[in-house]
């Protein structure tokens, strides 16, 4: 079990590059399945949930190399149909292969996903929207068979707007026979860049960003090079860092477009933004403002840079309110921030975050992928040292953030 040793009290200043997204990257890394060719992806973040995908693709049959942060993925050997389980159970993305993997063969076995614990993240919307593409679907001691003669086009009506089943039913229908419209379709950046890439292979396919997305079905994809883009969450963790030790920071390789409601929010604390084409610069204040935050689908604010704005809110002047509306267990990371001192009280999905004058460092958990980089927020501003344990959860989706954290005048390191 690794854990990441912290002495707080430094600011973060300095220069740093973004990395590929996480949350891009594992459909688009599904989506190699399709074309039975091969694809060259430059920008895929080196985090375990990658790797994990990449551990997948080669179990399927795909051959892959990597070099010079480029991946390339030869899918024309794919023959074996099931996704393994104990890969499964690692991350909750691996159900992205299920739509490519029936797409591409008509047939796909899987279990449940796992992932963070973070609240119920049903497929059921997956499920719904495979059987409305003619797919069968049999359920026996919790594995999942989906399996049919050819996949026909259908209008889709999605009852809440997954980013998961969105993706899904785009694999899906990618090679099917008609024409595909979803409404009430996620509307996030990393759709729009699955929508690009896969476009770029050939695909004909319109609306991602918007609630109605429509694909018209191909019959043959082709060899393609695509570049992921940023992670607006690793962007937004680092503002977040750097504000709470009222640093200045300079992020470059940014999409401002994607966090715009993170640069809302960070402005409303009294940090001061400066936005220029593809680099954002952040010059703290001495003392952050309360502000109050409700999770939203995009374009709203996200639910994955709650825990962190909670953890920089800690130490701002007065009561911030946070109305967490998409995950229920998205506060478990609040205990431990207690334990260093934080004044958060719950009230159903409603965190009232007092702000105190200064954190202490303490042995704590990350409890979550985001609730573990909440923890290194207030690890950084906090007096003494901290030690955040099972940072596997962090590493699943963050690319050499200590390394990028040291580079910015952090004092932290892993500890086996």
């Amino acid at each position: 079990m690794l854990s990441y040793i912290i002495e707080g009290g430094n600011k973060l200043e300095g220069e740093v590059n973004s990395s590929g997204s996480k949350n891009a990257s594992l459909p688009i890394l599904a989506a190699t399945i399709l074309s039975g060719k091969t694809s060259t992806l430059y920008n895929v973040p080196n985090i375990q949930d990658t790797q994990t995908m990449l551990r997948i693709l080669k179990l399927l049959g795909c051959k892959i190399s990597k070099k010079n942060g480029k991946v390339n993925i030869d899918s024309r050997d794919i023959k074996i149909q099931e996704i393994p389980d104990e890969l499964m159970r690692k991350m909750r993305s691996s159900v992205i292969l299920a739509g490519a993997i029936i797409g591409r063969q008509k047939n796909a076995t899987f279990s449940y996903p796992g992932g963070c614990d973070i609240g119920t993240r049903p497929i059921d919307l997956h499920l719904k929207g495979f059987e409305q593409l003619g797919i069968k679907i049999e359920e026996s001691g919790g594995s999942i068979r989906c399996h049919c003669d050819k996949i026909t086009g259908n209008d889709i009506h999605l009852d809440f707007p997954s980013v998961g089943a969105t993706e899904n039913i785009i694999l899906a229908a990618v090679l099917a026979e008609g024409d595909t419209i979803i409404t009430n379709a996620a509307m996030e950046p990393e759709i729009v860049d699955l929508q690009n890439f896969l476009n770029k292979m050939g695909a004909k396919i319109s609306g991602a960003g918007t609630n109605i997305i429509k694909i018209t079905g191909v019959k043959n994809l082709k060899d393609v090079s695509y570049t992921v883009m940023p992670d607006r969450i690793e962007i937004g963790t680092l503002l977040c860092m750097s504000a709470i030790t009222g640093g200045e920071i300079i992020v470059n390789n940014v999409k401002i477009e994607h966090i715009r409601p993170i640069i809302h929010k960070l402005e409303e604390t009294g940090s001061k933004v400066i936005i220029e084409k593809n680099k954002i610069q952040l010059i703290g204040t001495k003392k952050l403002k309360a502000t109050d935050i409700k999770t939203m689908p995009y374009p709203g604010f996200p639910t994955d840079m709650q825990s962190v704005f909670v953890s920089m809110l800690s130490t701002a002047k007065g009561t911030s309110m946070v109305v967490e509306n998409i995950f229920e267990n998205r506060y478990k990371y609040v205990n431990e921030l207690t334990r260093m001192g934080a004044k958060i009280k719950i009230e159903g999905k409603v965190a009232i975050v007092k702000g105190v004058r200064k954190l202490v460092g303490a042995e704590v958990n990350a409890t979550d992928l985001r609730g573990g980089a909440a923890m290194c927020t207030a690890a950084i501003a906090a007096k003494g040292i901290s030690k955040i344990k099972n940072i596997e959860y962090i590493l699943r989706g963050y690319e050499n953030l200590d390394k990028k954290l040291t580079k910015l005048g952090a004092n932290i390191k892993i500890q086996k």
